[in-house]
């Protein structure tokens, strides 16, 4: 049996390796580019975050966006877990960090990528590199009849899409040519621009935990925050911008964020600590008596910004003063306009709709012979190997699927 896989990145590489069978069936992975497995090789700054340690399914499944209830029987199939396995038995070594993401012990890409590479070498998968496919052309008597770019074809018996994601709804003609709706795709996992705002003079400094809300939005996530030179990122910045980039597309990526530098202290409580301090303390500096731990940078900052001296004696500090702190650490104000890249990581949501995939295959509901895996579904997860763990599942249901009789 013939299979032909579109797509040369971790999910065409896992499905083309499972659907050849140990090199039973004639699989040839088809990449448009010359980068083979490009996405591997600068994940996690070129370390290749190949998973996140989520053994849990239900736990798991809670860091995609888009496709969860949908991977929850996928990874009843292949989760965490095997993709350990997988990987440590073919002698990559594996380690979890403290955030929960795994890499290989190498720290090095080219570990993942060589254990891919060797996989389809035994296997004896073809490899064409800067081959398009133009068009793909269900047979009378089964299988495809595939048209490429540089004006050859060929016939083959099965097909795995797993070319990627893409913001561009153009790019995914050819597959709505075969009958397939397309989730409008718009970005995901994208740090917030704010542009000309006096923060951005505060890079470097990260607070751990902040919470994060987008105004007029149901949308709040705690983590790590960043402050850049262009904006805010850090995990719950990437996860605001995962949850809500449907929201954030329609809105232009224009909008308005709060900023709570203390994460959960509740209003009340903050003003009466710092009133308890201007009467327990009127000779001392503010700057030197605050009732929480911030970067000092950052707490000078906040105090500027409420036009309060971090030399001034608290009993010289006004209640107006005061309530305006207050206000400023736990509902400090942001003009969000345009965003950013997560560095070259860069994610979709969107693309072929889960309702037309049995999630058992991989297969489409509408052509018989026809399987996807990866980012060209409608799927996203958040950063942190999510991503990966995704593209191995549906990689490993659909090439074993495909490859069988």
């Amino acid at each position: 049996m013939k299979i032909v896989v579109i797509g040369g990145g971790a999910a065409g590489f896992f499905a083309a390796i499972h659907a050849s069978k140990g090199g039973t069936n004639e699989v040839i992975i088809i990449e448009k580019s010359s980068n083979l497995l490009h996405k591997v090789k600068i994940s996690g700054g070129g370390r290749c975050n190949v998973t996140n340690a989520s053994f849990e399914i239900k736990l798991l499944c809670q860091n995609y966006p888009r496709g969860d209830k949908q991977l929850r029987s996928a990874f009843s199939k292949f989760n965490t877990t095997d993709t350990v396995k997988w990987f440590e038995e073919r002698k990559v070594k594996l380690k979890t960090e403290i955030d929960g993401r795994i890499f290989p012990v190498s720290d090095d890409s080219k570990t993942i990528i060589d254990c891919l590479t060797k996989e389809a070498q035994k296997n004896k998968i073809i490899i064409e590199t800067d081959t398009d496919v133009r068009d793909i052309i269900p047979s009378f008597h089964g299988g495809f009849e595939l048209f490429l770019k540089n004006g050859s074809k060929f016939y083959c018996d099965r097909i795995i899409i797993a070319s990627g994601g893409s913001v561009n709804e153009e790019n995914y003609s050819w597959i709505k040519a075969l009958g397939h709706e397309i989730v409008q795709p718009v970005p995901s996992l994208f740090t917030f621009n704010i542009p000309n705002d006096p923060i951005t003079e505060l890079t470097g400094i990260s607070v751990d935990p902040a919470k994060v809300r987008i105004v007029d939005a149901k949308l709040e996530f705690s983590g790590p925050v960043l402050i850049t030179h262009w904006g805010l990122s850090g995990p719950a910045i990437l996860k605001l911008s995962s949850f809500g980039a449907r929201k954030l597309a329609e809105a232009n990526h224009t909008f308005q964020i709060q900023v709570n530098w203390l994460n959960d202290k509740k209003e009340e409580a903050l003003r009466q600590e710092l009133f308890n301090i201007k009467a327990a303390n009127p000779t001392k500096q503010v700057g030197n008596l605050l009732p929480f731990k911030l970067p000092s940078r950052l707490v000078t900052f906040l105090l500027d910004k409420s036009c309060i001296e971090a030399t001034k004696n608290w009993g010289e500090v006004s209640k107006e003063e005061i309530n305006k702190l207050a206000q400023n650490v736990l509902f400090d104000t942001y003009q969000v306009t345009g965003k950013t890249a997560f560095k070259e990581e860069f994610v979709t949501c969107g693309g072929v709709s889960l309702n037309e995939i049995d999630f058992k295959s991989m297969q489409s509901k509408k052509l018989k012979g026809l399987y996807f895996a990866g980012e060209i579904l409608d799927i996203d997860g958040l950063t942190g190997g999510f991503n990966f763990q995704a593209a191995w599942t549906t990689g490993f249901i659909a090439g074993n699927a495909a490859g069988s009789n």
